[in-house]
């Protein structure tokens, strides 16, 4: 078949593209679990500050009789007393309790997880998962007795030797006996209440990297080792940050267990190994109902101090855990 290269070719035709316009159209059962769901939202939102406006509103008139001295003095209110009281000892002690803790829990929780996830046989893999999971749910009064009747005199030993060989750093300086119901030992019981916890999440959040990415490090030669820290920990690392934060918020919290430890010594010191010591918890347990109606407003003003903290480091962990990239420094 010949071609006529002469003949004039008909210049293409443009066809204008017709938008898709994307409506909204829900059906009735998408339309009743989104406004389930923006419901349910904001429902925890307005409870959330409903409940520090409660306790901001009842503690002001303890932060109007103390003024900012309620965050330079320590101690509760004493009868017949309506000055010299605060919460210093026992934000300090707060936060050495759960520095104490996490330095404990938080490592061994992670290494938990990585053994249940990387490590442990199938065979008994599963019934080790339960185990953890179940741990998890033991009361805190459980836990408190133990590290009473159990824990603490075999810890003692070792506060005694940490007390004469490494007094050179100041947490760990003694001026007096006993050594027991302190900081430090408060923070092992908590340490060790956060580690189900924390090992639950961290290893479910270890399961979800992906299983090529396993599969090709080792075909390249990785080692078991390398291929978790090359693949495995990059992409759990925001789950890790969110599991050891929800530790924190929980070691900050913990009222039972410390309260039957700490005997209540309302003293601002960092000499976590000596007798006594406070936390914001064990003091509005410890004293509820006591003070009059002075006392009353302390302890809630006390509360609303430790949710200020608790929420300041949610929204950190929250900020933390967002710029932590899925995937992100993964190289063989």
């Amino acid at each position: 078949m010949a071609i006529d290269l002469d003949t004039p070719r008909a210049e293409p035709q443009h066809v204008t593209p017709t938008p898709i316009v994307v409506t909204r159209d829900y059906s009735t059962p998408d339309r009743i679990f989104r406004g389930g769901v923006q419901v349910s939202g904001a429902g925890v939102f307005v409870l959330l500050v409903a409940i520090g406006s409660f306790l901001a509103w009842y503690g002001w008139p303890a932060f109007k009789t103390a003024g900012w001295g309620f965050f330079t003095h320590s101690g509760p209110v004493t009868p017949g007393s309506s000055s010299g009281f605060g919460v210093l000892a026992s934000l300090t002690g707060t936060v050495e309790v759960a520095f104490v803790a996490m330095l404990v829990g938080a490592p061994v929780a992670i290494c938990t997880a990585l053994f249940l996830s990387e490590y442990a046989p199938l065979k008994t893999r599963s019934s080790l998962i339960a185990m953890i999971d179940l741990a998890a749910a033991i009361p805190s009064i459980i836990f408190g007795l133990w590290a009473f009747f159990e824990l603490q005199p075999n810890v003692v030993g070792f506060s005694t030797w940490l007390s004469r060989h490494a007094s050179f750093i100041p947490f760990f300086k003694v001026s007096s006996p006993p050594l027991n119901a302190s900081i430090f030992i408060a923070g092992l019981v908590v340490g060790i209440m956060i580690v189900p916890i924390v090992a639950s999440i961290c290893r479910e959040v270890f399961s979800l990297a992906p299983a090529g990415e396993r599969e090709a490090a080792l075909a390249l030669g990785a080692s078991r080792w390398q291929m978790i820290r090359t693949v495995v920990m990059p992409f759990a690392r925001g789950g890790m940050i969110g599991a050891v934060m929800l530790g924190l918020g929980r070691a900050l919290e913990e009222t039972i267990a410390v309260s039957i430890i700490l005997g209540g010594s309302y003293k601002v010191t960092t000499e976590i190994l000596q007798h006594g010591g406070s936390t914001i918890s064990q003091l509005i347990a410890t004293n509820f109902g006591s003070g009059g109606q002075l006392g009353l407003h302390d302890l809630l003003l006390c509360g609303f101090v430790l949710f200020i903290l608790t929420l300041i480091i949610n929204l950190a962990a929250s900020a933390i855990v967002n710029r932590s990239r899925s995937g992100a420094g993964i190289d063989l």
